[in-house]
C-alpha cells in the first residue's frame, strides 16, 4: 500500500470521532506502531484535525468539510488547481512561490482546526494525486445541489474497479485530498469516495428526494452516534 494510500486510510479511521491507540492502528493497517506514529505527525504538519499523543491516541477533532469554509466551493477549487499546477512546474521560485502562497490560503480555512497553518497539507500528497479529479469536482457540486444520481466507475486502492450509482451529500477536503459523502445503492449503504480515485462519471436524469435514513442529516448522526456510543 502507498504511503499517501494509508494516510486516507487513517483519516478514514478517525474520522468517526472516536479515541484510537496506535497500537490497534498499526495492526489494522497492518504497520509497525512507528511507522503509525510517524504518520501521525504528517496527517498533523498537513493541517489535518488531529488530536491526541503517543502512548495516550489520536481521534479526529473537526473534519474540514463545506460548506463552513469562509471561501465559496468554486473558489477553493479554482485556488487548489492553481497550486496543483504551479506545484508541479519545473521553476524552483514558482514553487517555493506556491509554498508561500499555501500559508496565505491556510489562513482562510476554518479557525478551529486543532492545528496552526502548515502549508496547507503540501507534506502529505503529491498535487498530481489531488488533480486527477479536479474534472469532476464541478459535476459532483453541481449534482449535490440539484439531488441529482450519478453512475461512477470507480477504483479501490487496490486497482479493483466497481460501477456505482450513487446520491451526492458533501463534499470534504482533507489535507489536499477531496472526498464525496454518499449514498450507495449498490452498497445500500453510506460510503466515503475519494474524488482522485474516480476513473468516469456520468449524470443521470434521476433525482433523488429525502429518504429517512439516506439523508445528510441521517450521515452525520451516524457518526455521531458511533462517538457518543465510545465515550
Amino acid at each position: 500500500m502507498r504511503r499517501s494510500d494509508r494516510l486516507f486510510d487513517l483519516v478514514l479511521i478517525l474520522r468517526d470521532g472516536r479515541l484510537h491507540r496506535a497500537e490497534d492502528l498499526a495492526h489494522r493497517l497492518e504497520v509497525s506502531v512507528r511507522t503509525i506514529y510517524r504518520d501521525m505527525d504528517t496527517l498533523v504538519l498537513s493541517g489535518v484535525p488531529v488530536a491526541g499523543e503517543r502512548g495516550m491516541g489520536y481521534m479526529m477533532t473537526a473534519p474540514i468539510t463545506l460548506p463552513p469554509l469562509n471561501l465559496t466551493l468554486t473558489e477553493l477549487e479554482a485556488l487548489h488547481l492553481g497550486m496543483a499546477v504551479v506545484g508541479e512546474a519545473a521553476d524552483d521560485e514558482l514553487k517555493e512561490a506556491a509554498k508561500t502562497l499555501s500559508a496565505k490560503i491556510d489562513a482562510v480555512l476554518p479557525e478551529d482546526r486543532a492545528t496552526p497553518p502548515t502549508g496547507w497539507g503540501f507534506a502529505v500528497y503529491p498535487f498530481q494525486d489531488a488533480a486527477a479529479g479536479f474534472r469532476f469536482m464541478p459535476q459532483i457540486r453541481k449534482a449535490i445541489r440539484a439531488r441529482q444520481k450519478l453512475k461512477i466507475d470507480y477504483s479501490d486502492d487496490s486497482g479493483n474497479r466497481t460501477t456505482r450509482v450513487i446520491r451526492p451529500l458533501q463534499m470534504e477536503y482533507w489535507g489536499r485530498v477531496w472526498t464525496a459523502s454518499c449514498w450507495c445503492e449498490l452498497r445500500a449503504d453510506f460510503r466515503l469516495f475519494r474524488i482522485d480515485r474516480i476513473r468516469a462519471l456520468t449524470v443521470l436524469a434521476e433525482l433523488f428526494v429525502e429518504e429517512q435514513g439516506k439523508s445528510l442529516a441521517d450521515l452525520k448522526a451516524k457518526y455521531k452516534d458511533a462517538s457518543d456510543e465510545k465515550r
